[in-house]
């Protein structure tokens, strides 16, 4: 059982910059009230292999998630999957980033969830969650790209 939700936004910057902003996954407390902590794993370029460790803060718990990178195409392409065993992982994520006809990058974010064990009753609720914050999620990628490039 598995839901999906997503974002779409034109961040105004060089898409190289992009890229390499949204690669680095330690960036993600900028725009994800939620990550409370993230490392990388080895140092370095992100590479397909690269490990991301957080601790992200979810219905009020605290939690520890592995982040994967699978996939990067420069500059245009960004998976991830979730390593980490909880009621509710991301089978498979990423963004996808194009020029945009009007100037700037079209970015699009996306997650799949899936449910495990009692997750799999909560999968609804969190699915349902995550796809009315996608707007303002896309939003604050885009403000958080916009200041740090």
């Amino acid at each position: 059982m598995s839901t999906e939700f997503e974002a779409t936004v034109i961040i105004d910057r060089p898409v190289d910059a992009v890229f390499t902003y949204l690669a680095d996954g330690r960036n993600d407390p900028d725009f994800s009230p939620r990550v409370l902590k993230i490392d990388k794993s080895p140092d370095g370029a992100t590479t397909a292999g690269t490990v991301f460790h957080s601790t992200v803060k979810d219905a009020g718990m605290r939690t520890q998630r592995d982040f994967e990178i699978t996939e990067l195409t420069t500059p245009t392409l960004i998976r991830w999957r979730e390593a980490s065993h909880n009621p509710i992982t991301v089978r498979e994520g990423g963004y996808d980033l194009e020029p945009d006809p009007g100037g700037g990058i079209r970015v699009r974010l996306f997650n799949v969830l899936e449910g495990h064990g009692i997750g799999r009753l909560l999968l609804l609720l969190a699915g349902g969650a995550s796809r009315k914050d996608a707007p303002d999620f896309g939003r604050r990628i885009k403000a958080a790209a916009e200041r740090a490039i």
